[in-house]
């Protein structure tokens, strides 16, 4: 499964015979016996963290199973004159309510079904606690950054040692989610008050997961994510790791709390979704295949690009927040100027970038890129860009919602281009 859905495969295919096939197995079977150990230990690792995250389940349905009782006893009156529900809403609504633009019923019901005890309304409840569009652009950074990492490295596709990479990749993999989940987790638990205004389909905000077990999620994200760095990667990663989740603390954790100042939230979330993420894994790669880090210029216009991209991610995600952020005194460049001329600013920054982008690619050396995707494809998401900007409707919180999300899809996409130029 691992090998067939590596980003690399198709490329494995042009050069495909029988003799690379078994070659390749035998290295596989050799590594895989030689880290056997340090894999059973990380499974061990991860089945503690599992049987605490179920224990803390099982805890809470106690307490949820008396609230539950009390709150049918309280309506079973109304109940009874009225009539049978629905036994299930649509998959639809469900999608929605895990998304954030959700339906009302449907969070009620995936509330009561995870405060029931239900395991699957728990999981649903702590993949929403992770915020799933947060969760691509991880993963992405983490395949494009792979795949420039393979290319930019001669040999490292045909000569690689799977058997030794592809375990590591998927380690280092679930050390990102959990630093992502940690980052997001804590600021749920701080914005509680908050996110009942703005975000109210989110978990710890809609009462689908109660405080004491996202303390606990994101405790042990805290603590498993550096140990796997810790053991698997060089010092510098570790470092890096480390004040990447110090960065997420201090953003949302009083008394520093830089979300409170829109300029430090912005470099907060610049330095840790910009640089750090893909800095690091492009790092992480090379090491992985023995080759000697350098800036490569493909790395260093991503460092670029994607830095100044975050910082306006950092800005117009407070677009959708100003009620909220307004009712507890958070400063923002939303409240403070307006949804519709920072979403103009927002919108202009973004097409300098792209501008930048394509002015890196006519001026650069020749070679130095791919044209057709560092020119074209830039151009292509500028234009899409600003098609959706003039939809927008700075009024409509359903318009600002969606403006925000194509600022997201842009995002996604330039990690498609990463692999490309």
């Amino acid at each position: 499964f691992f090998w067939t859905a590596h980003p690399i495969y198709p490329t494995f295919c042009l050069k495909f015979d029988r003799s690379i096939l078994l070659n390749w197995c035998t290295g596989v079977s050799s590594n895989i016996k030689s880290k056997v150990v340090d894999y059973c230990s990380t499974m061990q690792l991860f089945s503690c963290v599992a049987s605490l995250l179920l224990l803390s389940w099982r805890y809470e349905e106690s307490s949820a199973f008396q609230t539950t009782v009390s709150f049918s006893a309280h309506h079973v009156g109304a109940r009874q004159n009225s009539p049978i529900p629905q036994p299930s809403l649509s998959s639809k609504l469900l999608k929605m309510s895990v998304e954030g633009d959700f339906d009302p019923e449907a969070l009620a019901k995936a509330r009561d079904e995870a405060q029931s005890g239900s395991i699957k309304a728990r999981a649903n409840a702590l993949y929403k606690f992770t915020r799933p569009h947060t969760i691509r652009g991880t993963i992405l950074a983490s395949i494009a950054g792979t795949i420039r990492a393979l290319i930019d490295t001669p040999g490292s596709i045909t000569n690689a040692n799977w058997g030794y990479m592809l375990p590591r990749a998927f380690v280092g993999m679930l050390a990102l989610l959990l630093g992502n989940a940690f980052i997001v987790g804590i600021n749920q638990i701080y914005d509680e008050d908050i996110d009942k205004i703005n975000k109210p389909f989110l978990p710890v905000a809609s009462g689908e997961m109660s405080k004491r077990f996202a303390w606990v999620a994101v405790v042990l994200s805290a603590l498993v994510g550096p140990v796997l760095v810790n053991r698997f990667f060089p010092p510098l990663l570790f470092r890096l790791y480390s004040f990447g989740l110090f960065l997420g603390l201090i953003y949302s954790v009083p008394p520093i709390r830089t979300k409170g100042n829109p300029i430090l939230a912005g470099l907060t979330i610049a330095c840790v979704r910009g640089f750090l993420l893909n800095f690091g894994v492009y790092y992480a790669v090379k090491d992985a295949v023995g080759s000697t880090f350098s800036w490569s210029p493909k790395v260093q216009f991503m460092a670029r690009f994607m830095t100044i991209f975050a910082s306006t991610i950092a800005i117009t995600k407070d677009l959708p927040d100003v009620e909220g952020d307004k009712a507890y005194n958070i400063e923002t460049f939303a409240t403070k100027v307006g949804v519709g001329r920072i979403a103009k600013g927002a919108t202009v920054c973004l097409l300098l970038n792209y501008v930048h982008a394509i002015a890196t690619g006519l001026l650069s050396k020749q070679g130095a890129y791919n044209m057709i995707p560092m020119i074209g494809g830039h151009t292509a998401l500028a234009a899409l860009l600003l098609a959706r900007f003039r939809k927008l409707e700075p009024d409509s919180i359903k318009s600002v919602k969606l403006y925000y999300k194509h600022i997201w899809d842009n995002f996604y996409l330039e990690y498609v281009l990463y692999t490309l130029i």
